[in-house]
């Protein structure tokens, strides 16, 4: 039975000692990672040799292996301080994907160390890996990113404000709350506190004070939600978040809401001047972070759109502005119509009968395999937001693993979304959301540079923190407040 090095009595060590020849390996001081300590350089070339460290407890193990699929190659202690020794190794230039471990001998002990730390058999799954050729922008390395929901950060120009009964959505009425402080309802999509860009805008100095290198918004384009992952417009910064110019028109009818008849709702979120005016305040953001030395990461949300959206516009509300097409809903003659995947040809006028993610009516799923002209679209849409004058520094992808309908295609996209924004900016970030392994998305270094650490960092917290599953599915005591658990 293997007991932690901690737990061992002080006779029990001696006996160690005597029978290994060796002090009982110390697993605690054993560390490797990827940064650029640990391995020079971090994102090498084809043609780098590549310098890979380890540290162990001092005067603790009498070998170390760097092992590899094609070779092992010895490790020596290249220096030590007063408690760690720091074996390296000089790897031979790579050209191609390269994963690697390490394996520790101490006295008669033999183990691994990967990804997930020390092991008593070597698991590929937990190597480490390198891609030559493979860049991420140096300043998101180590970068303090600062989450911000736009509704509910600060509300600095309440004339933008959603106002009670603006429009219907989802079987009800949009509504302002009226006090800040008031609790959110627990369903409360289309429930708003004002917050807006502006308000981001004012607190920029507070947040590089705190220390934030990076500003990354949830979605600020156009949407009915207040979360806005259910996109209404690409191309323009949400008015309620920007800046309303032309404003009048009606809000709806408490009794017999509909909305067609949501005319001011419909002209602040389409008349051209309010989003000129948005997306001109959206830049003003972006300069005034960067003249602070911040970054800022837009969401990107391309898996799917809202049912309020142009392309599909079920609500009618396009049908009623200026310069707008027909929306897929209402017509099969609509050029958007091989935007989504439709089951019933025959349905039209409002067809409903439409893919949505996860089966929600309210979030279509884009159809891209069907539809080069979406597929081009988007992709200039994701080039737009990074490119002056907007200049935004990358995309964070909601469900980006969920694009498409095969996983084949899904990569295929991703590669030329890379393509894509790399060549407009090749400063951007490309981070995904996702969970479980990312492997088949990054071991190539040409889809995403990085994905949100939901595994390593948020399971654990959660458990620790709630002794819940993320998604509140589960309870486990056990896990409650147990830091040896992880």
């Amino acid at each position: 039975m293997h007991i932690p090095y901690e737990h061992l009595t002080r006779a029990q060590k001696l006996f160690l000692y005597v029978e290994t020849r060796q002090p009982i390996l110390d697993e605690k001081a054993i560390f490797s990672d990827g940064t650029n300590f640990y391995r020079m350089p971090q994102e090498p070339t084809s043609k780098d040799v590549i310098k890979i460290r380890i540290r162990t407890a001092k005067n603790n193990v009498e070998l170390v292996w760097l092992c590899s699929e094609e070779k092992k190659i010895a490790m020596s202690v290249e220096f030590s301080d007063e408690l760690f020794d720091y074996y390296s190794a000089d790897m031979p230039p790579i050209g191609k994907l390269v994963k690697y471990y390490f394996e520790i001998h101490a006295g008669n002990l033999k183990c691994y160390y990967n990804k997930r730390g020390v092991t008593r058999e070597p698991d590929a799954y937990y190597h480490f890996m390198m891609v030559p050729n493979f860049k991420t922008p140096d300043w998101a390395k180590g970068a303090v990113m600062y989450q911000i929901f736009v509704d509910r950060f600060n509300n600095g120009d309440p004339s933008n404000d959603v106002v009670d009964n603006e429009y219907l959505y989802v079987g009800k009425l949009a509504k302002k709350v009226k006090k800040w402080t008031q609790y959110p309802n627990p369903d409360g999509i289309r429930e708003f506190y004002g917050g807006d860009l502006q308000g981001v805008m004012d607190k920029l100095d507070y947040l590089k004070e705190l220390g934030v290198d990076v500003v990354y918004m949830n979605p600020i384009f156009v949407s009915p939600s207040n979360h806005k992952y259910d996109t209404q417009d690409y191309d323009s910064v949400d008015p309620h978040f920007g800046t309303i110019v032309m404003d009048g028109g009606k809000v709806l009818d408490e009794i017999k809401p509909d909305n067609n008849n949501a005319t001011k709702y419909i002209t602040r979120t389409t008349e051209p001047a309010n989003i000129e005016a948005s997306n001109a305040l959206f830049v003003k953001l972006v300069e005034k972070a960067h003249a602070l030395g911040m970054k800022v990461i837009l969401d990107g949300v391309f898996n799917h759109c809202g049912s309020f959206n142009k392309w599909m516009d079920r609500e009618k509300f396009y049908a009623h502005a200026r310069n707008y097409e027909a929306g897929a809903y209402t017509s099969n003659a609509s050029p958007y119509v091989t935007f989504f995947h439709f089951h019933n040809r025959q349905s039209w006028p409002d067809n409903p009968h439409y893919d949505g993610w996860w089966g929600y009516d309210t979030l279509p799923k884009l159809n891209f395999e069907g539809s080069p002209k979406l597929y081009r679209y988007v992709l200039e849409v994701a080039k737009k937001w990074v490119s002056p004058p907007y200049n935004a520094d990358g995309w964070r992808l909601d469900v980006a693993a969920d694009l498409g309908y095969t996983k084949e295609f899904n990569h295929q996209f991703w590669r030329d979304f890379r393509h894509a924004v790399k060549g407009a900016n090749p400063e951007a970030l490309i981070l995904a959301e996702h969970y479980g392994d990312p492997s088949d998305w990054i071991k190539n270094g040409d889809q995403w540079d990085t994905v949100m650490n939901y595994d390593a960092f948020m399971e654990p917290i959660t458990w620790f923190l709630t002794g819940m599953e993320k998604h509140s599915d589960e309870f486990r005591g056990d896990l409650l407040g147990n830091h040896r658990a992880f």
